[in-house]
């Protein structure tokens, strides 16, 4: 998705609107809120700015810094460094090693790749759900993405694109510290 990171236009939001990024973002992680995290990430007191980039995305700002994203009236995914400071705010998945390359050049998660050895499924998600994937022996996560199939359909199946990938290490995003 973030191949290389373009800003069309970058504007301070209503309250209103940061009220209703704070609320998608809530109901999507409840962990966030129920930890005391959410006040930290996205403050009511401050401003909030949204980053309209191409393809239909939109970047989340708090003090100069990216902190979630969407694809336009989609789920709110959390920016890597944000996942790597709340690790457990979202399900995991854990890749085999021999995805790993193919991850951080932007592919999408096969089947194959989490259900073969190596590979663990630690949380039960279903189709539609954003996941933070993890990679075999590594501690931290290395991908984000939205599960195409159920965990039980990716076991079943086994074969086909089973996530989604939305930002990863190393990716444009990534690369972004901050945004004036």
């Amino acid at each position: 998705m973030f191949k290389k990171f373009e800003v069309s236009g970058n504007n301070q939001v209503k309250s209103s609107v940061a009220r209703g990024v704070r609320a998608a973002v809530c109901e999507q992680y409840p962990w966030l809120d129920q930890n005391g995290v959410l006040e930290v990430l996205l403050p009511k007191k401050e401003p909030m700015f949204v980053a309209k980039c191409p393809g239909y995305m939109q970047v989340a700002i708090v003090h100069g810094t990216p902190v979630f994203f969407s694809e336009r009236e989609g789920h709110w995914f959390p920016t890597m460094r944000v996942l790597h400071q709340y690790p457990d705010m979202m399900p995991k998945l854990r890749t085999d090693a021999g995805a790993i390359k193919f991850v951080l050049s932007g592919a999408n998660i096969m089947c194959p790749g989490l259900t073969s050895p190596g590979a663990t499924m630690h949380d039960e998600v279903p189709e539609g759900a954003a996941v933070a994937i993890y990679a075999e022996g590594k501690e931290h996560a290395m991908a984000v993405g939205l599960t195409k199939l159920s965990t039980a359909q990716m076991r079943e199946v086994n074969k086909g694109v089973a996530v989604e990938l939305m930002h990863h290490l190393n990716d444009g995003l990534w690369k972004t510290h901050s945004i004036a």
